[in-house]
């Protein structure tokens, strides 16, 4: 599956705003965010015309589609995915992103960014009910458990993950055993529950156009 390899921060400073792709580094004084706060390429610093109103909106899309770390297609078959349950749009598509296993693993602190729990997925270090996963866009369903594999739990990715993580009961609808490198998807979240600073609506109203 294509993959963004170019350099994260670039990310962040293109959408203005700080997306945490590299996990804590992004807390330290060595963010290039924190450093350089104006937009990547030889005119960033420069004079840039008003935004029109499809930038606007182009611009929400893509910071969504960053922060979880996928690219345009997936991303747009997730929104078509969304646009045929009932509901509200916008909010389902975020409780599908929030669903992905790589979002979970990271949500409970078993790495330190989305990006590094796409990498224990795929190398094969992560279970789901006990049987070994290695998707990482798999849809976890409430009340199934995640967890590290035994012979894993010693790598320092995972270590340095659980020593830096901050207090996982803010995520209401996951539950998180440290001790013993387990996670439970207890629910789906609602919208407001998400901790991501999006307008789900513009991103909607840049589908349908």
């Amino acid at each position: 599956m294509a993959r963004y390899t170019g350099p994260r921060c670039r990310l962040c400073r293109r959408e203005g705003d700080k997306l945490y792709l590299k996990g804590h580094r992004c807390n330290t004084d060595k963010c290039s965010f924190e450093r350089r706060k104006y937009a990547p390429g030889e005119h960033g610093r420069g004079f840039r015309k008003k935004i029109s109103d499809y930038g606007i909106h182009l611009r929400e899309k893509q910071k969504a589609r960053r922060i979880y770390g996928i690219m345009e297609k997936q991303f747009r078959n997730y929104f078509k995915l969304a646009d045929k349950k009932s509901g509200v749009t916008g909010e389902i598509l975020f409780q599908l992103l929030e669903r992905r296993l790589d979002n979970v693993l990271y949500r409970c602190g078993f790495a330190p960014s989305r990006i590094a729990a796409r990498q224990l997925i795929s190398h094969g270090h992560v279970k789901v009910d006990n049987r070994k996963v290695d998707i990482s866009s798999y849809l976890l369903k409430p009340g199934q458990e995640i967890s590290i594999s035994e012979k894993s739990r010693g790598l320092n990715l995972v270590q340095d993950a659980l020593a830096a993580s901050t207090d996982t009961s803010k995520y209401e609808w996951i539950e998180v055993d440290k001790d013993n490198f387990k996670g439970r998807f207890a629910a789906v979240p609602s919208f407001h529950q998400i901790p991501v600073e999006i307008d789900e609506r513009l991103i909607v109203e840049y589908y349908s156009k």
